[in-house]
């Protein structure tokens, strides 16, 4: 239930606050006064975008805000609790609209975005415009309304994300037969590729070991006649450092043989003479290892030269290569192999269909199910807003196709699309004996009002949305007919919250809460208000509405005798 609404800054409208009560609240006022703003303001709470333009001249900025009861609605609570607002039994939602053309919302006072606000505005709000009833002319809108009956969201959703994967496939497929023409052709230029990289089969980590090798291979004599010449100065030659180290070491020795506290230095002088003789064995094993043969060295230098050639030809690094030899060798196995991809692809494609087809045929079935309750309460509606032998009817036809889109359902091609293989148009007869025919060819513009306000009816209770709102719902609608509306708003307000904006005082007598918009001048300032009426300002806003500006005795005279028919 919408409990209160505050509108700043909007339009015409300056600065009110409604409360609004359960059961049918009805709202009148001139044409032009601002009642359809106030209808405007409340779209906007449930997530309609909004321009700068609406704000008032003058002002900084717009604020719409609502104060909605939850306390039962398990759904709203659970969308809270999802982006983390704290949920109580009342929810305050927010939007501000800035001159600067931001636009900002808020849930209990915390920022969210503007689809939450919107998926929240769709758990709480059925709201019918003044062009609603035009929907009812575009037969695609009627299946929308058939399954909003039936409650399928569940089932297409399935359907639809199996459809999705059915598209990919598809796709997939198309891109395989065209690719295979191409691959095709450019089959023998991959294949001499490959022989050419793999007649080389370089190694990701092979450039750095020749170039390694190669600066080893570039420097051996000079590695070995530096090697040598250290060897010998070390061991070999006469007077080498080990031969003079030999010379100390003995002489340390006589020395510790005198003095004990020599002994310790002998030790580590010992440990000195035994790393040079490690490392005077490394030199001469080294020397030994050097290679100088002219030949290895050219066959390192034309290794890398054919290395560098690949690397030209195929991005620039070794890596790049290799890459390129994996994704070209894919590409010919490919080629070599799309008959059977392509069969592999098909079959998964007709699995897909035959899914798809399945949970199809299960909607259908549902549809059709639904349908026969949907046209019984319509006709049950209808006849209780004037129309006495209503024949309504909810055709659903499906087509089997040899097209190349289709979906299998026992082993027959269907047409399909988004909602499965329904084809849903709705047809009436208003008159005794007539055949029913297509609603969007016979429907006159009062009898569009009725039935839009039959189906809201039967369609309000089977989603149990807690607030409906109307904006003149009986455009076309006069008379005898008009009390009959006001009848069915009146029992349909004894399950939801009704806001109902009217022009017939047949309407308006039947409201459990009357406000009246009127637009007043201050200076160069035109301003919108609302305000509740008591009983007598009740009397006078439905004589209004009766017999206009002028305010005569018999209009009161009705409009007293029209409450008076209130509970009746």
């Amino acid at each position: 239930m919408l409990k209160s609404l505050l509108i700043k800054d909007y339009a015409l409208i300056e600065n009110i606050e409604i409360e609004f009560g359960k059961g049918l609240n009805i709202i009148t006022g001139e044409t032009g006064a601002g009642k359809s703003i106030l209808i405007d303001a409340m779209s906007l709470l449930l997530g309609e975008r909004a321009s700068s333009d609406v704000i008032r001249k003058g002002a900084d900025k717009s604020i719409v805000e609502g104060i909605f009861e939850i306390s039962n609605n398990k759904k709203v609570k659970k969308i809270l609790d999802e982006n983390e607002i704290e949920a109580n039994d009342d929810l305050i939602v927010r939007r501000e609209i800035t001159a600067k053309g931001t636009n900002r919302c808020f849930l209990n006072d915390t920022p969210v975005t503007l689809n939450v606000i919107k998926e929240i505005g769709d758990l709480l709000v059925d709201l019918h415009g003044q062009h609603d009833h035009q929907s009812l002319l575009k037969t695609e809108y009627h299946i929308e309304m058939l399954d909003e009956f039936a409650n399928l969201n569940e089932y297409l959703e399935e359907y639809k994300n199996n459809l999705s994967i059915l598209y990919q496939l598809q796709k997939e497929l198309n891109e395989l037969l065209e690719k295979e023409a191409l691959l095709r052709e450019k089959k023998d230029l991959y294949e001499f590729q490959i022989k050419e990289i793999d007649s080389v089969s370089p190694r990701i980590d092979e450039e750095e070991e020749l170039e390694n090798e190669l600066q080893v291979l570039e420097n051996s004599e000079k590695l070995l006649s530096l090697s040598n010449e250290i060897y010998g100065e070390l061991y070999e030659s006469e007077n080498s450092i080990y031969d003079q180290l030999s010379k100390v070491k003995n002489k340390l020795l006589e020395l510790s043989k005198i003095d004990r506290t020599f002994l310790e230095k002998l030790q580590e002088f010992e440990s000195a003479v035994v790393i040079l003789n490690e490392i005077s064995e490394y030199l001469r094993n080294y020397r030994n290892r050097i290679d100088l043969d002219p030949a290895h060295l050219e066959s390192i230098r034309e290794r890398m030269g054919v290395l560098n050639l690949l690397k030209k030809k195929y991005g620039g690094t070794i890596k790049s290569v290799l890459e390129h030899r994996e994704k070209i060798g894919k590409e010919v196995d490919l080629a070599e192999n799309f008959t059977v991809r392509i069969q592999e692809l098909q079959n998964e494609i007709d699995d897909l269909r035959k899914v798809c087809g399945d949970i199809a045929k299960n909607i259908s079935h549902k549809r059709k199910e639904v349908s026969k309750i949907v046209e019984r309460e319509v006709e049950n509606v209808l006849k209780t807003l004037g129309i006495s032998d209503p024949r309504f009817e909810v055709k659903i036809n499906n087509e089997i196709t040899e097209l190349e889109n289709y979906i299998i359902i026992d082993n027959k091609k269907y047409r399909y699309n988004e909602r499965g293989i329904d084809f849903v148009e709705f047809y009436i007869s208003t008159n005794a004996g007539e055949d029913t025919k297509p609603l969007v060819k016979v429907a006159s513009g009062g009898e569009i009002s009725r039935i839009m306000l039959a189906l809201k009816s039967v369609l309000a209770k089977s989603d149990k949305l807690p607030i409906l709102i109307f904006d003149e719902i009986d455009t076309g609608v006069s008379g005898r007919i008009a009390q009959k509306v006001g009848k069915a708003l009146k029992s349909l307000a004894a399950y939801h919250q009704i806001i109902a904006i009217t022009h017939l005082p047949q309407i308006a007598s039947v409201s459990d809460y009357h406000y009246a918009v009127e637009k007043k001048k201050f200076g160069d300032r035109v301003v919108s208000s609302i305000k509740l009426l008591n009983e007598q300002e009740r009397i006078r806003e439905i004589a209004k509405l009766i017999s206009g500006e002028k305010i005569t005795e018999a209009a009161l005279a009705g409009a007293r005798e029209l409450m008076s028919q209130k509970s009746n």
